[in-house]
Order: structure tokens, then C-alpha cells, then sequence
């Protein structure tokens, strides 16, 4: 057939797949990690220059840094998940034709628990 893999061969993934995995394993940790030490938490089927070289693409952009502790070639994430998030909905607002809208349809999607959240943050931000 056209377009299967042959039996037991891996499907490939994306180049942001990559970077998200990398990323999200170091968030995991509480210390920085080395290409190798990531390639094991993600998974053996991942040549360890796939990682270095997504190391370096994160590097790059700012998304991660060289462990300022000194362990050679170790890498800590430049931002927690969570402001990472942030500033990647921010980007997604000011890109778009109507942020407002964008809000709308955000804010509409949330869950009950999720909402309530944003109340409070709101409501917290109005008396800071």
C-alpha cells in the first residue's frame, strides 16, 4: 500500500512536536539536563543529534539556556511552562485581526472550574 510504514518503523514526528517534548521534559525536572538525559526521558527511538540539534533550535530562539551552574552541555528551560503559554497567547492576540473576538471565543471554551479561575485572577488584578 501507498503511504504505510514498514512493520514496526516509528512514525515520524514534527519538528514542534520535537521541541514541545524537549521542552516539556525539562520542565519536569528540577535541574538542568543534558541532550542525552533528555533523549532517555523521551524515549530511546530518538537519535541523540535529533535532540542537539532541537536543543540548539530552542536555544536559539530563546527558549532555553545553557546551564549558567556550569555542567557542560546541560540546558534549563528560559521560562516556566506557564509564562511560555502566556506570552504565546499575547503573540496570538496581537497577530490577529480581533482580539477582542479571540477573547470571546477563548473565554467561551473554558470550563466551569477554568472560568471561575479567571474571575478570581480578574478580580484579584481590579483591587492590586
Amino acid at each position: 500500500m501507498v503511504g504505510t510504514r514498514p512493520h514496526g518503523r516509528a512514525e515520524r514526528r514534527s519538528a514542534g512536536e520535537l521541541e514541545s517534548e524537549v521542552l516539556a521534559s525539562l520542565w519536569a525536572s528540577d535541574h538542568a539536563l543534558t541532550a542525552a538525559e533528555i533523549q532517555t526521558e523521551i524515549g530511546g527511538d530518538l537519535a541523540y543529534n535529533t535532540v542537539h540539534t532541537i536543543l540548539k533550535r530552542l536555544y536559539d530562539k530563546g527558549l532555553v539556556l545553557h546551564d549558567p551552574g556550569g555542567r557542560r552541555g546541560a540546558y534549563q528551560p528560559a521560562k516556566n511552562a506557564a509564562e511560555m503559554t502566556a506570552e504565546a497567547m499575547r503573540q496570538a492576540l496581537e497577530r490577529g485581526p480581533d482580539p477582542i473576538g479571540a477573547l470571546q471565543q477563548f473565554v467561551s471554551g473554558l470550563s466551569p472550574d477554568e472560568e471561575q479561575a479567571l474571575r478570581e485572577l480578574l478580580a484579584d488584578r481590579d483591587t492590586a
